[in-house]
């Protein structure tokens, strides 16, 4: 692939939705190169809903740029690399407002997009998403709050670091091509708990019944970020 090295921009707003999986059924999701990364005996899956803005090539300094609304569904991931465990996450689908993300995805950087539609009502403390794609669907309606509830992760903290420590990843390629990663830097990192009022997903509500159940909410707000192409950048 021909394309750019790195990319910024900025995460205006990032909705970390977490699903427990049942990792029988994660297993047959992903490649055979990866396994789930079990949290309490459990895979664990999401829908990233990203808000961004002043994407830009990474040679460019100015904060001018490309907006867009964008849906990721993932798993968190193990794979080996000589002889090293090492962890990430793979991403099943992605989809995305832009038609400049749509079209360069898999030719000029990692990550194959779909275009789709997107409705947002956010304030400062809530946040209603809405994504309508010709083969997916997503919908939430999540509030910031004090109170931490989760299943897999005993605190708030906790949740938080195994999200970034997951920098590193994966898309399918284009065409025959194998999975391509990305690794994401950011500038800064801070999160806040959320309260989950409503949530569908097309892809995980179309799982085998009681497989996947969501767990708990995460919301990033003005981070800047980096994506860079990691040494190991196919598998």
């Amino acid at each position: 692939m021909i394309g750019l090295a790195e990319i910024r921009g900025r995460m205006r707003r990032r909705l970390l939705l977490t699903y427990r999986v049942d990792p029988a059924i994660a297993r047959e999701i992903l490649p055979a190169q990866f396994r789930p990364q079990l949290v309490d005996g459990s895979a664990v899956g999401g829908v990233c809903m990203i808000a961004l803005a002043d994407v830009r090539p990474g040679w460019f300094r100015p904060r001018l740029g490309v907006a867009t609304e964008n849906v990721a569904h993932r798993f968190a991931v193990e794979w080996d690399d000589g002889g090293e465990v090492r962890r990430g996450v793979y991403v099943t689908e992605r989809h995305s407002s832009g038609l400049i993300p749509v079209i360069g995805g898999g030719r000029f950087f990692p990550g194959v997009q779909t275009r789709a539609q997107f409705d947002a009502d956010e304030t400062e403390t809530r946040f209603r998403l809405r994504m309508t794609a010709p083969d997916a669907t997503v919908a939430a309606d999540v509030e910031l709050t004090d109170d931490w509830d989760s299943s897999l992760f005993a605190t708030e903290e906790d949740a938080s670091a195994f999200y970034r420590a997951g920098a590193i990843g994966w898309s399918p390629g284009r065409g025959e091509r194998g999975p391509e990663a990305l690794e994401l830097t950011a500038g800064r990192w801070a999160v806040r708990a959320g309260r989950v009022n409503e949530v569908s997903s097309s892809f995980f509500d179309a799982l085998p019944s009681g497989s996947a159940r969501l767990d708990s909410a995460l919301v990033m707000r003005d981070i800047p970020v980096v994506w860079r192409r990691p040494d190991a950048s196919r598998l």
